[in-house]
């Protein structure tokens, strides 16, 4: 912490706006300029005398903060650790689980950076264990068996406190771990920026409790410009229709479930809904047409997501969690049409496993919620045995997350409007565009025909009748005369 005398208090300055007057205290620190706004002129006056007071006992300022030391107070009492903790108690009703396991991990390589000694006499894989799995886990805390007890008494007696983030060489030591990985690589772009989100809004508590006075982390370029990352889908991992017909009928012939698993990859690829909602479907949520209408299309209804979390962050204690829509108003919900060729697959499928309105439509072996891990064994499978080698080690399809992109990709390069596209696909018009707008493609021979039919520009003629553009440049003022006459007739 970086301190000094070299102090400088102004007298304060009144704003009178049309809505409010307000009252700001300016000094200087060590020629750095700060300014505090207040509300009424007793409190900017307060302020301004604790100010004066400190540097007339001669109390250091913190030049990162440009207070008295003594206004460390708050903030040098708490441990970092503590205050940790007590941010997931606060903010752990309000998140789902994704979100707390992601804020466990940050909170985690936090700590272990703010630590005023590593812990040798613990494996590490302990230290992180115990407090991603247990410290930053609300539910799972005062369960902590007794090694792990023994590591988080260790880390709290060594916590840094709060006030270290007033050390800018401290706050780019912790931005540089959560920015590395375990093997000293750096991490990719998509977790360095949920790393730094998520402490941003931790910061942002730690003001709104008083216990920090401004948010230590970089800001503008110099915060984006660490982790640059892009929503646009790589057109690589596109599969074609072979692909995805050779795909799905392996799945289908696969001994073990591959019937059931063929159902589900059929109803994401046709219809595009993401993984999470379509293991949260069930049969009343498909609309099938009689099997002699002229229409052979479906409906599916989407309603529900049941992402895979892990039963130690919800609060079920179920490895999933039943979730509204992503992105979407609580209760909302949309519909989606089915090709002829997955009504046929439902219809089948439905009869088969002899299911009932209220039933899942995609169901694991004992009946449960389709497991991810057997849905990504299953592709990762069928991948290995249809795919070429090199098309294998490829981008393409390498996701089941894919055979979304697929779909929302082919309605686009269909015609589809994004309009609709968009509804069906759950997603907003400006985010569709972002996402697959590299994606779109056979458009440009009509978009050229287009332009060639809008015409180009008139022909001008010169005064002895000859076209302009047959003359040499030396004659181009003589065009450029003859188009003014053309502006401004005579």
């Amino acid at each position: 912490m970086e301190t000094t005398y070299d102090v400088k208090v102004y007298k304060i300055l009144t704003y009178k706006g049309a809505r409010k007057t307000t009252y700001t205290v300016r000094w200087v620190v060590a020629g750095r300029r700060w300014r505090e706004p207040f509300d009424t002129l007793a409190l900017a006056e307060g302020f301004r005398s604790e100010l004066i007071q400190a540097t007339g006992k001669g109390e250091a300022f913190v030049i990162a903060t440009g207070l008295p030391v003594s206004h460390r107070s708050k903030s040098a009492a708490m441990s970092w650790y503590k205050f940790a903790v007590q941010y997931v108690d606060a903010r752990w009703p309000q998140l789902g689980g994704n979100s707390r396991k992601n804020t466990a991990k940050t909170l985690t390589a936090t700590t272990l950076a703010l630590l005023r000694a590593q812990p040798v006499q613990f494996d590490p894989v302990a230290v992180r264990t115990a407090l991603r799995e247990w410290a930053f886990n609300a539910n799972r805390r005062s369960e902590a068996p007794r090694h792990v007890v023994a590591i988080l008494r260790w880390v709290e007696r060594n916590s840094l406190p709060v006030s270290v983030w007033e050390d800018p060489e401290k706050v780019d030591d912790v931005l540089q771990a959560i920015d590395t990985r375990l093997d000293g690589k750096q991490a990719a772009a998509w977790s360095r920026k949920r790393h730094r989100r998520i402490l941003n809004v931790v910061m942002k508590y730690a003001i709104r409790r008083r216990i920090l006075r401004t948010n230590p982390l970089p800001k503008g370029k110099e915060a984006t410009t660490a982790a640059k990352t892009t929503n646009a889908v790589d057109k690589r991992c596109l599969m074609n229709p072979d692909q995805a017909a050779a795909l799905l009928d392996w799945i289908r012939r696969r001994p073990r479930g591959g019937k059931r698993l063929h159902a589900f990859f059929a109803t994401l690829y046709y219809c595009g809904p993401r993984p999470e909602e379509a293991v949260a479907m069930r049969v009343w949520d498909v609309s099938l047409p009689d099997v002699d209408a002229d229409d052979q299309w479906c409906e599916l209804v989407i309603h529900t997501a049941t992402p895979e979390v892990g039963k130690q962050w919800t609060d079920t204690g179920e490895i999933h969690e039943e979730r509204d829509l992503k992105g979407r108003a609580e209760g909302d919900m949309r519909t989606v049409p089915g090709h002829p060729a997955l009504t046929r697959i439902l219809r089948q499928h439905i009869e088969d496993e002899e299911l009932k309105p209220g039933d899942l439509l995609f169901q694991g072996e004992n009946g449960g919620i389709l497991a991810g891990s057997v849905i990504r064994r299953a592709w990762r499978s069928a991948r290995r045995a249809v795919l070429a080698p090199h098309v294998f080690d490829s981008p393409t399809g390498k996701r089941v997350y894919d055979n979304r992109h697929t779909r929302l990709t082919k309605w686009l390069n269909d015609g589809i409007p994004p309009a609709q596209v968009a509804e069906w696909a759950g997603n907003s018009v400006p985010v569709l565009l972002a996402t697959y707008a590299r994606c779109v493609d056979g458009q440009l021979p009509d978009l050229k025909r287009r332009l060639e039919a809008a015409g180009d520009l008139p022909d001008l003629f010169d005064a002895d009748g000859e076209r302009a553009t047959s003359r040499p440049s030396s004659t181009r003022p003589t065009c450029r005369r003859r188009t003014a006459s053309l502006r401004s007739p005579s």
